[in-house]
C-alpha cells in the first residue's frame, strides 16, 4: 500500500491536468520558426547571396570609378597620321574634353566635328587609350586636280570633293577648267557629276601620260580635252570607255612621236594630226 511519500513522487512524474495553453502555444512558434527558417539558411542560399551582395558593392564602386573618380579621366590628347595639317590643328578642333570622364567622350561626335571642321580629313578613328589618353588617327584627302579661286587655288580629291584652299598650286598636279555655264549637260548631270567625270579621267590615264599632263577642261559631258607639256592637246570626249581610251592613246603616241592634237572619243576609231 503506498503511502504519502509514494503518491507524492507518483506526482511529479506525471502531473494531472490538461497541458497549459502557454506551453502548446510555445511549440506551435517554435515549429513555424523552423519552417519559415529553415530556405534562408541552405549554403546555396547563402552563397547567392554573398554572390548578389558582390555584385551590387562591385558594380557600384565600378560606376565610381569610371565617372566619379579622378583615375580615368582624359589627360593627354595626340593626333597622328596629319600631313599637311599639324597635329596641334586637329587636336584644336576636335574640342575634346579635358579632365572629363574618359568613358564619357562621345567618339562618334568627335569624329564628325573634325570632318566639318577640317574638311581636309578624309577619315579619322578617335580611340580611347585607358587610363587618361585620347588618341585621333586621321588620314588627308590627296589633291588630284586644282580649281582657280579668285588668287588661289582650291583641292579636289579623288571623288571630286573640293576640300581645302591653297595659295600655291601643289606641284604636279594639273589644273580643272569649267566651262559649262551654257552647256545643256549641266542641268543634266550637275557641276558635281562633271568635277567628277574628269577626276575619274586623270585616274585613268598611263603615268607616262599623267606627268605631262597641266589642265583638264570640260565644256560638257561628252567633251573632255587634256592639255599635256609641249603644246600637245588629247581630245577625250566623254568619260565613258576610259581604260580603252588610254589603251588606244598610249599607242598613237608611240606611232606618232611629233604628233600634237589626238582624237581617242571614239577608241575604235582614232585619230591624231599636226607635227
Amino acid at each position: 500500500m503506498a503511502g504519502p511519500r509514494t503518491a507524492q513522487r507518483g506526482d511529479k512524474k506525471r502531473p494531472s491536468g490538461p497541458p497549459s495553453a502557454l506551453s502548446s502555444r510555445t511549440r506551435r512558434f517554435a515549429r513555424l520558426g523552423r519552417r519559415l527558417r529553415l530556405p534562408f539558411c541552405t549554403p546555396r542560399r547563402r552563397r547567392l547571396t554573398l554572390v548578389l551582395s558582390l555584385a551590387v558593392f562591385l558594380g557600384g564602386f565600378g560606376t565610381w570609378a569610371l565617372y566619379g573618380s579622378d583615375w580615368l579621366r582624359v589627360r593627354h590628347v595626340k593626333a597622328v597620321g596629319t600631313k599637311v595639317l599639324t597635329p596641334d590643328e586637329v587636336v584644336a578642333a576636335a574640342r575634346v574634353p579635358m579632365n572629363g570622364p574618359l568613358v564619357s567622350v562621345d567618339t562618334d561626335a568627335m569624329a564628325r566635328r573634325l570632318r566639318a571642321r577640317l574638311p581636309r580629313i578624309k577619315t579619322v578613328d578617335v580611340v580611347r587609350s585607358w587610363p587618361h589618353s585620347i588618341a585621333l588617327k586621321v588620314s588627308e584627302r590627296t589633291p588630284e586636280m586644282v580649281m582657280r579661286a579668285g588668287g588661289k587655288y582650291r583641292e579636289v580629291d579623288r571623288e571630286g570633293v573640293r576640300f581645302a584652299t591653297v595659295r600655291t598650286a601643289p606641284r604636279g598636279v594639273p589644273l580643272l577648267e569649267m566651262d559649262v555655264s551654257d552647256s545643256p549637260s549641266l542641268p543634266r548631270f550637275g557641276i558635281d557629276r562633271l568635277r567628277r567625270a574628269a577626276v575619274d579621267v586623270t585616274g585613268q590615264l598611263p603615268q607616262a601620260v599623267r606627268k605631262d599632263l597641266r589642265t583638264v577642261r570640260v565644256t560638257s559631258y561628252d567633251s573632255l580635252t587634256l592639255e599635256l607639256t609641249s603644246d600637245r592637246r588629247v581630245l577625250w570626249g566623254s568619260p565613258e570607255q576610259g581604260a580603252e581610251k588610254a589603251k588606244v592613246l598610249t599607242a598613237l603616241m608611240k606611232a606618232a612621236r611629233d604628233a600634237r592634237h589626238f582624237d581617242v572619243s571614239v577608241p575604235s576609231a582614232p585619230a591624231v594630226s599636226g607635227s
